[in-house]
């Protein structure tokens, strides 16, 4: 192959394909031997091109080659005599397959591709939906529609999320939350274990024995994709065709936005990240594949450089904290913090498991003046929201850990029955709980998040941690679709409440005080007394008035209270008086206007209803 090198220009870090010459820039110290390496697709033939110590600006080495066909070649890079996987590859090239054991024989190399495909973005834009309106939805690509049986040959794909979207859309989702999609390592491959240096010798040709190397099986696939991962490529096997991963997962970016919804993509970074490294992922992800946002998992997070980054101002950051940093200066409030918190305050209530009323409170109307909040009944750690109510104990045996793994600290109810049951009042009572964890989290102020497959019923049989299920235990349940249609009705509804009283969505903080005179409080409790909250240890019952002359002009100004009653017998709650208006249920004029009677176990939602001024009659004046 008649090739040309010179030195390379040090912009960014990868390989850059401008028409018959790429630059290749990868971390190399002055001091080390590194070589880039290409192999031909078809012949796998290796042609080495050395990188000399000329080619150094700080730690990088940099390298323009002229002369090669980006498509008849893959890369890797050579560094003192090692080859490794250059961690700016866009494409990776042999893991097209999910688990696929032949990799084995070829001992699961991988080698870096060349991604040149333009895309027809057109008018592509991103919608900037406001947290007030969001409705997150989170996914695991190849669990979400593997265990659907009409899904057809592209299952588990991007290909059949796309397929979902005017599913998501109908139930009210406006931004869709997906579980890793870069690159990752799935199998369980063995590593190789050197006996240290100290007890090493250089063995001679006549010896008869040489150095040991002990290889640990590694236990389990990693089918949730959290660990270290080829951060820059989207995972081929993910894709109906895979050699074209990068263009179908565009096509669902696009289409995503198209709909109205947006697109946040969940990355996990070990501590020892480095932190350029985070950086430049953030970057690429945005300018490459126009993705919304990003769900930061890691112990060791830049948050600083995130906060302050101008590229990323736009782009919707979720994390667990940001440690009280924010940029003042951003009009666009992009920060929301993503933690458990939210699950434990409403399972201790319908579960009854040491019943906190005044944390519940706190939670419903969680909000910062820098940053959103992100609530949620369940995740893919932890139970699904139907088996909430299904165990009291996890059951992740078929993890292979003697179910020692998982969380243990639950807060779940079996009502009598670990499991399914053919009980009717059993799954009715169970039928209940969900749906009154949904009204609960549908009226929360924080961005409500609905794990897949919990609108209707999802099961993972008990197991709390299915990390490493890739099968009916951890794919969707599609089965209960049909069976759940009711529910997933109702959770439309609750959706489609919540958006049509912005009241309840506030993206300011309640006040607690009617600040600008408009007759009552914004937001107020209430308990056996109007105006009075009652949040003392031991309570299971609670008012919440949301007064919809705070509302913003355009959003309807109707009063909400909603009466919470997690006793079993029925409580009285005390309404507040409304100057000219009067309260309703199911638009139903209540007789009684003080109180209102709420059944065990149960929330009622009651909406005001303006009552006409009384007109005075005229008086007749005889004239004399």
């Amino acid at each position: 192959m008649n090739l040309t090198v010179k030195e390379g220009n040090y912009l960014a870090l990868g390989a850059k394909v401008l028409k018959n010459q790429i630059t290749f820039t990868f971390e190399g110290e002055k001091e080390d031997s590194c070589r880039v390496v290409l192999i031909h697709k078809t012949t796998k033939e290796k042609e080495y091109v050395s990188v000399p110590a000329e080619f150094c600006m700080g730690s990088l080495r940099s390298i323009t080659i002229s002369g090669i066909n980006p498509q008849e070649y893959n890369y890797l890079y050579e560094i003192n005599g090692k080859e490794k996987l250059d961690p700016y590859a866009t494409v990776i090239v042999g893991r097209e397959i999910w688990n696929d054991e032949t990799r084995k024989a070829n001992k699961y190399k991988l080698s870096a591709g060349f991604d040149g495909v333009a895309f027809p973005w057109g008018n592509d834009t991103n919608p900037e939906i406001a947290k007030s309106e969001m409705i997150m939805y989170k996914l695991h690509v190849r669990g979400f529609t593997m265990g659907q049986k009409t899904a057809g040959k592209g299952k588990g794909t991007f290909q059949a999320v796309k397929n979902k979207i005017p599913y998501l859309k109908d139930l009210g989702v406006t931004t869709v939350e997906l579980m890793p999609v870069y690159e990752f390592e799935e199998m369980p491959i063995p590593k190789e274990l050197e006996i240290p240096d100290y007890v090493k010798w250089q063995p001679e040709a006549e010896d008869m024995i040489q150095p040991v190397v002990l290889e640990t099986e590694v236990k389990n696939i990693n089918y949730w994709g959290y660990g270290e991962g080829n951060y820059f490529a989207v995972k081929a096997s993910y894709a109906s065709e895979p050699a074209k991963a990068n263009v179908e997962f565009k096509r669902l970016v696009k289409a995503l936005h198209e709909n109205g919804m947006e697109c946040v993509l969940e990355f996990f970074f070990p501590g020892d990240t480095n932190h350029n490294l985070i950086m430049d992922v953030l970057h690429f992800w945005v300018k490459e594949y126009h993705v919304d946002g990003f769900h930061l998992i890691g112990t060791s997070l830049p948050i600083t450089s995130i906060v302050q980054d101008p590229v990323l101002s736009r782009t919707k950051i979720f994390a667990e904290d940001f440690f009280g940093q924010y940029d003042s200066r951003r009009k666009y409030k992009n920060l929301y913090i993503y933690k458990e918190e939210y699950q434990y305050a409403v399972r201790q209530l319908v579960n009854h498991y040491d019943c906190d009323i005044r944390e519940f409170a706190n939670q419903q109307r969680k909000q910062g003046d820098n940053y959103g909040f992100v609530n949620f009944l369940a995740s893919n750690n932890g139970f699904t929201l139907a088996d909430c109510f299904m165990y009291n104990d996890k059951h992740n045996e078929a993890n292979g850990e003697d179910n020692r793994d998982g969380n243990d600290y639950n807060l779940t109810n079996n009502f009598g029955v670990e499991g399914p049951t053919r009980k009717k009042f059993i799954n009715e009572i169970r039928r209940n709980r969900m749906r009154m964890a949904f009204t609960m989290l549908m009226f929360a102020q924080g961005v409500p998040l609905i794990m897949a497959g919990d609108e209707f019923g999802n099961t993972q049989d008990g197991n709390n941690n299915a990390y490493c299920q890739d099968n009916e235990i951890g794919w969707v349940n599609w089965s209960q679709f049909a069976k759940y249609k009711e529910d997933r009705e109702f959770i439309k509804s609750l959706i489609a409440f919540r958006k049509a009283h912005g009241i309840i969505t506030k993206e300011e903080p309640f006040r607690f005080n009617d600040y600008r005179t408009m007759g009552a409080p914004e937001f107020s409790y209430h308990g056996e007394n109007a105006w009075i909250s009652q949040l003392d240890p031991g309570r299971r019952s609670l008012g919440m008035l949301y007064y919809g002359a705070y509302a913003k002009d355009g959003q309807n100004k109707e009063d909400i209270y909603v009466g919470y009653n997690f006793y079993s017998e029925e409580v009285k709650l005390a309404l507040p008086i409304l100057n000219q208006k009067k309260w309703c249920l199911e638009d139903v004029e209540l007789k009684d206007q003080q109180y209102v009677m709420v059944p065990s176990h149960s929330i009622r939602v009651l909406k005001s209803k303006a009552v006409p001024k009384p007109v005075k009659s005229k008086k007749k004046v005889e004239k004399k």
